[in-house]
């Protein structure tokens, strides 16, 4: 049960980490509109966020590893995205009166907004590597498979959610979705996950 919930985990965190990506570019559009610039600051803040995450996440591992604290960091990255519920539009229309230029106005939205839960996503998969590894000698091939299932996560949450859920949600439902089912696996594991 552990293993397969490591999976099952860091292939969600994908899902999870790429459709709020595309659902901040609609987030985003009222405001500082579309443009490639608007795309180019939210895909920087969530490769920043990210790279942030897998550095805190392969150290954090290293501290008695468990799969109940890999669920708790997903109940955290689930969590910190209640403020874009609350606050999202009314922060970019402030960010937006104080910088108008939609480059560096929607760099700063979208690190406001998205930065803190894309850090506790990032740190999900180098958390779950060390979870999986037993021995040196399989350490590569565990870490394919669960970056292999991470990317397979984030290509299908791509998918799902330009290509059906934004057509049948709001951004905000789609959210509280996303939000709902991250902590229902995080309290899985919580619950269900036995230390190493």
């Amino acid at each position: 049960m552990p293993i397969v919930l490591s999976y099952v985990i860091a292939g969600w965190s994908g899902f999870f980490v790429m459709s709020v990506e595309l659902l901040g570019g609609r987030l985003l559009a009222p405001t500082f509109g579309s443009s490639i610039y608007v795309w180019g600051a939210l895909i920087t803040v969530f490769m920043l966020a990210l790279s942030v995450g897998y550095l805190a996440g392969g150290r954090w591992s290293t501290r008695s590893p468990s799969v109940p604290r890999l669920g708790a960091i997903l109940i955290i990255a689930a969590i910190s995205i209640t403020p874009v519920l609350w606050f999202g539009p009314g922060l970019l229309d402030g960010v937006a009166s104080v910088v108008p230029d939609p480059r560096f106005g929607s760099l700063l939205g979208a690190t406001a907004l998205f930065f803190v839960p894309t850090f506790f996503s990032g740190m999900i998969s180098p958390y779950a590597v060390r979870l999986l590894v037993q021995e040196r000698e399989t350490s590569g091939r565990h870490a394919g498979q669960l970056y292999f299932v991470s990317t397979f996560g984030s290509a299908a949450g791509t998918l799902l959610t330009s290509f059906y859920l934004v057509l049948w949600f709001d951004v905000n439902h789609i959210l509280i979705g996303l939000g709902l089912i991250s902590c229902a696996l995080g309290v899985l594991a919580l619950t269900g996950g036995k230390a190493r």
